[in-house]
């Protein structure tokens, strides 16, 4: 071992996620397993109850993944084969992925560089007939201008279905998101703010798009194997509507109410350790720190994304990760990949802003498990990068 590989393993290293999971959720899981009832039943139910009522949502329906949710919001909507769908390509490809799953188009709108969410004032000059809806996507966790988006769908005849995917639990002018647009995709991967390892969660108002969703998830049955068992009902069952194999599992539903129970602790630990970020890094100018409303809107922080002005940004990364600090990147624009390019004829250059933005941006850690000691490293650490 030399010398340099010596000092690096007496540095601690510090995840950039890391799921906040404790005996708690162990314990859930166990009684889940102990049951033998570990597919789509009672948990699945509960959670679902309990997450509306978190959102202030009529209706939850737990599923599969956000992806999942995504696609069974736009079948549901009514969205198919040569509609389009207005969304950023700053976002993760599962959005546009969700849009092509159902035969529509991703018809990408360039971001604020300064939020990293979608221009709300280019949106309508992309607005065609084929337009059929709007899916913003609330990047870190900072709320899009939902009342603007509503305004642009009412007039355009349009659903809005947004990507929730990193907005648990974000508030916009008093209302969590998930409450707010007619469909709403949230996300429960490892390292979102709440996990049940894979998972995700459709919320809506609407009654019937509810029912039609819980059916749509099994494959189209109209009674799933919990209804039909629980109440010894007969064992003939119909299909209803299409289907897909998009469930949730109890084990994962048994997680996601722990989860939930400590949403609002870990949410506070992710602020303070945000607004140490924000005051401390603030004092070098190569950097950016994110957007923050003034208004009454509520991060999340899912994420905490930093703009270099100056430097290079895989360099910068690169020298994070030698000292023990894992970072990371959101995103790179969907149109700058070949799939999108040879499926859409998207090019280099069509939106200029989520590429100038991606050259510039780092992910720092970010998560419940860090220590005010972690982030004064992480900081620390950012200004010898800098100064070197």
């Amino acid at each position: 071992m030399n010398e340099r590989e010596y000092l690096l393993e007496q540095k601690p290293f510090i995840p950039f996620s890391r799921p906040w999971i404790d005996e708690t959720e162990i314990e859930a899981v166990s009684q889940v397993l102990e049951s033998k009832w570990i597919s789509t039943g009672a948990r699945v139910r509960e959670f679902e109850r309990a997450f509306a009522e978190f959102l202030g949502v009529k209706h939850a329906i737990a599923v599969s993944s956000c992806t999942a949710a995504l696609h069974l919001s736009l079948v549901v909507a009514g969205i198919g084969v040569d509609d389009e769908v207005i969304t950023t390509p700053y976002t993760f490809t599962a959005t546009a992925e969700a849009i092509r799953y159902v035969g529509a188009r991703p018809v990408f709108v360039d971001i604020n560089p300064e939020t990293l969410n979608i221009d709300i004032t280019k949106i309508e000059s992309a607005i065609t007939a084929r337009t059929k809806a709007i899916m913003p996507v609330h990047i870190a966790g900072l709320p899009c201008d939902m009342e603007a988006l509503q305004e642009i769908c009412h007039r355009h005849n349009l659903v809005l279905i947004d990507d929730a995917a990193h907005a648990i639990p974000t508030e916009y002018k008093g209302q969590y998101i998930g409450n707010i647009g007619d469909l709403s995709a949230f996300s429960f991967y490892a390292n979102k703010n709440m996990t049940t390892g894979e998972g995700g969660m459709i919320t809506t108002n609407d009654g019937t798009h509810a029912e039609t969703l819980r059916t749509m998830r099994l494959h189209g049955i109209d009674k799933d194997a919990w209804a039909r068992q629980s109440k010894r009902s007969i064992w003939r069952y119909d299909i209803t509507s299409e289907g897909y194999k998009y469930n949730m599992t109890d084990i994962q539903a048994a997680m996601g109410l722990c989860q939930l129970m400590k949403l609002n602790k870990q949410h506070e630990r992710r602020r303070k350790f945000a607004e140490i970020y924000n005051t401390e890094l603030q004092k070098f100018a190569q950097i950016h720190t994110p957007f923050v409303s003034e208004n009454a809107n509520e991060h999340a922080w899912h994420l905490y994304i930093i703009k270099l002005q100056s430097g290079n940004r895989d360099d910068f990364v690169e020298s994070l990760r030698e000292e023990n600090i894992e970072c990371s990147v959101h995103y790179i624009p969907l149109h700058l990949f070949e799939f999108y390019q040879k499926r859409y004829g998207y090019n280099v250059g069509d939106f200029p802003k989520a590429e100038t933005v991606f050259e510039q941006v780092v992910s720092l850690p970010l998560h419940p498990g860090l220590t005010e000691s972690d982030v004064s490293i992480v900081i620390d650490t950012i200004g010898t990068v800098l100064e070197s």
